[in-house]
């Protein structure tokens, strides 16, 4: 509504400046009415100059803002977070660096975390450090915040499982989420990562089967705060190393996306793993402690010896032809088995190349092949 004049009466009866305190309202300070342009609540215009306004005997006003959304945090963030007391005391000091309306509440291990900031990313990533979030939600409270630093054009994301992938993917221009463990991250951690990308394009990389619908919401959610995304179908990390191969900055955003699909599409991938118990797989059924070989996610081979179960996957992968073999070993790996498995390669054809990337992931090796 429209705000009355410095002489209108006011509901206690006072009148006049000199009544009262005035405080000047946002249209006295020159944002836009929503009725649009018109006179002020001092009746001049307003595009005269300061002291045209100030001409009456009232005092000077300041600069005149322009249009734009109000100053103050561009997003909300909400989760409910599992942590202990002494990690959520280490929460609470980075949560207000990040910015205001901070609120905490809980107990026993379970909290309720509220806070307006321009890094929604950076929020929940506090959240992930500090224990486990759930139920993220991230709400965009209007435009970017004045004097914030404009999107990067475009952004690639990478979903990866182990701090060797991410430091590659880094090298090669990418932004990651690293995976720990076992614990795939949400929806609601997705979004936020692709928010945090600040990118006015970005091209998601899941790298695993299982990311699939949260990868798809996420997207969705970003979609409704201006951010354009496509999900790539990548399948496992290596399949996203292919992607990132052939990027392009420079193509268009739907050119970039095709060739990048179509590099992790010509990709086989496959994986060793160990068996926790006894389990019904598509080879025959497996005890604890065996080793298992995965080709496009099905399991094709079982074994007790690990470099024995690596070679005979890698062999069966090239089988149906094959130019580049990526191994990636994890943390807990052999010492020498990307050598061997290179070595026995170049033996059997001088045609094919390999290359080593040491991943750190908790899978023994994950296995490409181009």
């Amino acid at each position: 509504p429209p705000h009355p004049g410095p002489d209108a009466p006011r509901r206690d009866g006072a009148q006049g400046p000199e009544a009262r305190c005035h405080v000047p309202s946002p249209h006295e300070a020159g944002w836009p009415h929503p009725s649009g342009p018109g006179p002020t609540a001092a009746g001049t215009d307003r595009d005269d100059p300061p002291a045209a306004r100030a001409g009456d005997g009232a005092a000077p006003a300041g600069p005149v803002r322009g249009p734009g959304p109000l100053p103050g945090p561009s997003h909300e963030v909400i989760y409910l977070l599992e942590a202990e007391q002494a990690a959520l005391d280490r929460l609470r000091p980075r949560l207000e660096k990040l910015g205001d309306s901070l609120v905490v509440v809980g107990g026993d291990g379970l909290w309720n975390v509220h806070v307006h900031t321009d890094d929604p990313g950076a929020a929940v990533e506090a959240g992930v450090d500090a224990g486990r979030p759930h139920r993220i939600r991230i709400t965009h409270l209007g435009g970017r915040t004045p004097g914030s630093a404009p999107r990067a054009p475009r952004a690639i994301l990478g979903v990866v499982p182990g701090p060797g992938l991410a430091a590659l993917c880094h090298a090669a221009g990418a932004q990651t989420l690293i995976v720990h463990g076992h614990e795939l991250p949400g929806s609601g951690e997705l979004a936020a990562a692709i928010l945090r990308a600040h990118a006015q394009e970005v091209v998601l990389l899941p790298n695993d089967d299982r990311l699939r619908h949260a990868a798809a919401a996420a997207a969705a959610q970003a979609r409704a705060e201006g951010v354009r995304v496509a999900v790539l179908p990548t399948r496992s990390p290596v399949q996203g190393l292919a992607a990132l191969a052939v990027h392009t900055p420079g193509r268009s955003f739907d050119e970039d996306v095709v060739a990048m699909t179509s590099a992790a599409g010509a990709t086989r991938f496959g994986e060793l793993s160990v068996a926790t118990g006894q389990a019904w797989t598509t080879a025959g059924i497996c005890q604890a402690g065996d080793v298992l070989g995965l080709i496009d996610s099905d399991v094709a081979v079982i074994g007790r010896d690990l470099p024995e179960v690596a070679l005979t996957v890698v062999e069966r992968m090239l089988a149906a032809g094959g130019e580049l073999v990526t191994l990636v070993p994890g943390a807990d790996a052999p010492s020498g088995l990307a050598d061997r498995i290179e070595q026995r390669v170049r033996r059997a054809s001088l045609a094919v190349d390999t290359v080593v990337y040491h991943g750190h992931q908790a899978s023994p090796l994950l296995i490409g092949v181009e």
